[in-house]
């Protein structure tokens, strides 16, 4: 007796579901495509994502949210080995966390600093307002 033993489906996704699901336009995912980021099969003319692509796509915008540059989120993304450990993609993507961490670091001493000398122009014009009246 034959088992009817169901195989196994990958979910696949339409452009216009990802898009929703992730928040960001058919164009974004076409651009990603473009990059090699994504790479959609086709049926006819219709983009058919994997769970794969979904994933990538999932890393791309999370890279975004921690500052990296889509080039940045790329190499680290395509560096993705599913037979090896990952660890040089792991240390790179920890180098790369680093690296934005110092320079918003930065960015944060010299706002603070800016507002400081704000301040102080703000009481010398306030200084000067008194002695004027």
């Amino acid at each position: 007796m034959a088992s009817s033993k169901p195989k196994h489906v990958e979910k696949s996704y339409l452009i216009r579901e990802l898009a929703e699901e992730f928040n960001v336009t058919t164009r974004t995912l076409r651009f990603y495509e473009e990059k090699g980021l994504l790479k959609p099969s086709r049926i006819g003319a219709t983009r058919v994502y994997s769970a794969a692509d979904r994933t990538r796509l999932k890393l791309i915008l999370r890279g975004k949210r921690l500052g990296l540059s889509l080039d940045e989120s790329a190499e680290i993304i395509l560096m993705y080995d599913p037979v090896g450990t990952n660890s040089k993609q792991i240390l790179t993507l920890i180098d790369a966390i680093q690296d934005k961490r110092l320079q918003l670091e930065k960015q944060k001493q010299d706002l603070e600093q800016t507002l400081e000398d704000l301040q102080r122009a703000e009481q010398r014009c306030v200084e000067s307002l008194k002695h004027i009246h």
